[in-house]
């Protein structure tokens, strides 16, 4: 479990308000502030996304940053995400079934076994831009780097990811309720998976100090629990908890 738990000693510093307080003395006469303030999106509606813009878990995490178990699959019906799919295949028409953590391996692509590289998911981080780009979070745009053109995906709607930073700020501050099994298991989902890809941090660096202190202790608090015990509670998500170990192994 040390591993999750050391990331958190390695944040990077945060600007406080004072620093910004100090920089916006120092910014000249007449030039605006385009850096998004705290406070700015507190009327945002949160209350849901519409069907286009409701994001995959996955997606979440890309957007965050810009016990060892075998898996059967319980339901081989399709979900509509094309990434989703692809790895529900690899699962089901695979024999015998392999574990939580040989299945992250595998398709993360991180095996030593060349007969097992075909289930690697190729392509990941451009296929979940490309996904916001269609549901209108993410546009596209051509770079010129001297000889070659690179794609590039800027957010075009801050809106969605100021709402899903909220999401995760409230999660352990406003609407904490300091029980694991308590909580949305996506949400808590989504808070291992963006500390476990160091995208976490994105989410509490607009905090003011004591509340970024708070929602760091938090979190602590869910990365020190014991996945395996977690997993034998009552309404417990095994699947969710076995992840959780993979990645804290």
């Amino acid at each position: 479990m040390t591993s999750l738990v050391q990331r958190s000693s390695g944040l990077v510093q945060r600007r406080t308000e004072a620093s910004r307080n100090a920089a916006d003395k120092d910014r000249p006469s007449g030039e605006e502030d385009h850096e998004p303030r705290r406070g700015d999106e507190q009327d945002e509606d949160d209350t849901g996304d519409s069907k286009e813009t409701r994001l995959t878990l996955m997606e979440e995490v890309l957007l965050l940053g810009l016990k060892d178990r075998e898996v059967i699959c319980k339901s081989d019906a399709p979900t509509g995400d094309v990434l989703l799919d692809e790895a529900l295949k690899h699962i089901k028409d695979t024999q015998p079934p392999e574990s939580v953590q040989s299945w992250i391996e595998l398709l993360s692509g991180e095996t030593w076994n060349p007969l097992k590289l075909h289930y690697q998911l190729r392509n990941v981080r451009e296929r979940l831009a490309k996904n916001l780009v269609e549901k209108g979070v993410l546009t596209t745009e051509k770079q010129n780097f001297l000889l070659f053109d690179m794609t590039t995906h800027p957010l075009t709607n801050n809106n969605i990811k100021q709402r899903l930073i909220k999401r995760v700020q409230e999660a352990v501050l406003d609407k904490w309720v300091n029980d694991p099994q308590r909580m949305d298991k996506r949400l808590l989902a989504l808070i291992f998976l963006a500390h476990s890809s160091d995208v976490l941090e994105n989410a509490f660096a607009p905090l003011l100090d004591d509340q970024y202190d708070l929602a760091m202790k938090r979190v602590r608090q869910l990365l020190e629990l014991e996945p395996e015990g977690e997993s034998l509670k009552a309404n417990a998500n095994e699947l969710l908890w076995a992840v959780v170990a993979a990645f804290t192994k």
